[in-house]
């Protein structure tokens, strides 16, 4: 079984058209809320989107996923937007149409939440709406942003502080992940897609240095892209780690979180098994999205991650089967059923 645990929502106009009406009066017109029926959102999914010629479960189907985590796409989210209530709502709209497609297809996706974080605020102000989404939706996971300021103040501590340490004692509690990932860029000297790489480093290396799964034994967090720049830089980061007085080996301090495999090159896939490990990686490819695209040379879709493994002739079927199923199975605690159905 593939399951491929970074995927996102792919949705109807209408959510869009909500988010534009929240921003444009601020708050001031009310809530509102997104409704759109079950046989609306069974033909959505059913279309053709990105620009493919294909539906979601249909690109989802034609590269072999049998289970795909859904959560907000991160971009959009606008964790820094004023007042916060816009961006609050907007998350969990978004979560509850997760909800509803997972209601809908519970053979082909699991709900991964949004969380709706502001920057400066304490990350208590975000367990209300992930225990909702766990105990009320049965979503396996949320989204866990190291940057809620999306690159306007710096800040915000490293996800080694104690100022995260109430939601990580809110993850333990309900043994679901924190799936770190950056969201939204406000600066002008990068984009939102190097922001996520950017935040994604800072992350892992600030929790390696920490004393947070010592706090927390028990936390389970996934890393984003394949942990950002850090497998490419590991020497650089272990070198200081063998001297006399270090705290501990930073690849032994690296191996307590899981990453996935959203790198769209086999060589990259490959430096991220080689490095952290078949045991701590699981398969994502956040198809549909931004890999969604043929290259040229090979005719295959960037995003269709499987493919690039499938070459691996130095890993083994059962460090094959860890990343594909049971990583994400002990991670998430699935019991994922049948295959994919459109």
């Amino acid at each position: 079984m593939v399951i491929d645990v970074h995927g996102h929502i792919t949705a109807p106009d209408a959510l869009y058209v909500y988010k534009a009406n929240i921003l444009s009066h601020r708050g001031s017109h009310g809530r509102g809320k997104v409704q759109i029926s079950d046989d609306e959102m069974t033909a959505f999914l059913h279309q053709p989107t990105f620009g493919t010629g294909k539906s979601h479960l249909e690109l989802l189907k034609e590269v072999g996923t049998d289970l795909q985590l859904l959560s907000p796409r991160p971009y959009q989210t606008m964790h820094a937007e004023k007042p916060p209530k816009v961006s609050h709502w907007f998350i969990e709209e978004c979560n509850n149409l997760i909800a509803q497609q997972c209601r809908l297809f519970p053979n082909v996706f699991k709900g991964v939440c949004g969380l709706p974080q502001t920057p400066g605020v304490s990350p208590k102000n975000c367990i209300a709406e992930l225990e909702r989404c766990v105990k009320e939706f049965g979503f396996v996971g949320c989204l866990l942003n190291p940057d809620p300021s999306e690159a306007t103040n710096y800040d915000t501590p490293g996800l080694g502080d104690e100022h995260w340490y109430p939601l990580y004692e809110k993850l333990v509690e309900l043994d679901v992940p924190g799936y770190i990932h950056g969201a939204g860029c406000r600066s002008i000297r990068h984009s939102y897609s190097v922001h996520f790489i950017t935040e994604e480093t800072i992350a892992v290396m600030s929790l390696v240095s920490s004393r947070v799964f010592e706090d927390f034994p028990k936390l389970k967090l996934v890393c984003s892209h394949g942990g950002g720049a850090v497998p490419y830089h590991a020497g650089r980061f272990l070198a200081p780690t063998l001297r006399p007085g270090s705290r501990g080996n930073f690849m032994d301090s690296l191996r307590k979180l899981y990453f996935d495999t959203v790198l769209y090159t086999p060589l990259a896939c490959e430096l991220l098994i080689k490095t952290v490990g078949a045991d701590r990686c699981v398969f994502g490819s956040e198809r549909p999205g931004v890999g969604t695209a043929k290259d040229p040379k090979t005719g295959k879709w960037m995003d269709d991650v499987k493919n690039h493994m499938a070459g691996f002739d130095w890993l083994s079927a059962a460090d094959r089967k860890m990343i594909f199923e049971d990583n994400a199975r002990k991670l998430f605690r699935l019991d994922a059923g049948a295959k994919t159905s459109a």
